[in-house]
């Protein structure tokens, strides 16, 4: 794995990377690993509590869950359609200090079976288009 470095962050380049902070890890045709992504974690504060929703289908851009951060609560949003199969035991209402120190390892959040996975890759940023659209957000934080 190789980092993409914008400012003073650093991003995965195997990462596939919504708009709305989240991201998508490919993990063979039938499941994708999403998580928070370390900008979205600066522009919200500190974690510390997370709720998010297994087993129910979502479609792409819609909420699976919320979180409660220094700033507020905040609201995850899919970066893909899929049904929600399982949620990081490591990354619950008890303990969320993986997703605040490793949230590209230890720290994603949920595993996803995509259902349209191909067709909602290419709406992510990834590859070049990381770094500008990483650029405008970094400027977004307070």
């Amino acid at each position: 794995m190789n980092l993409v470095k914008v400012g003073d962050y650093e991003l995965p380049d195997d990462l596939y990377y919504y708009e709305q902070h989240t991201w998508v890890k490919i993990e063979g045709d039938e499941i994708v690993r999403v998580g928070l992504d370390k900008i979205g974690l600066a522009r919200a504060g500190k974690i510390v509590y997370i709720r998010v929703k297994t087993g129910k289908e979502i479609p792409q851009g819609k909420t699976f869950g919320t979180a409660e951060a220094g700033k507020g609560v905040i609201p995850l949003y899919a970066p893909i359609s899929g049904s929600i199969l399982e949620s990081n035991p490591n990354v619950d209402k008890r303990s969320v200090t993986a997703l605040n120190e490793d949230p590209y390892g230890e720290g994603w959040i949920v595993k996803i079976k995509p259902t349209n996975l191909a067709a909602e890759l290419k709406t992510l940023k990834h590859g070049a288009s990381v770094t500008s659209w990483a650029e405008e957000e970094i400027k977004k934080i307070d």
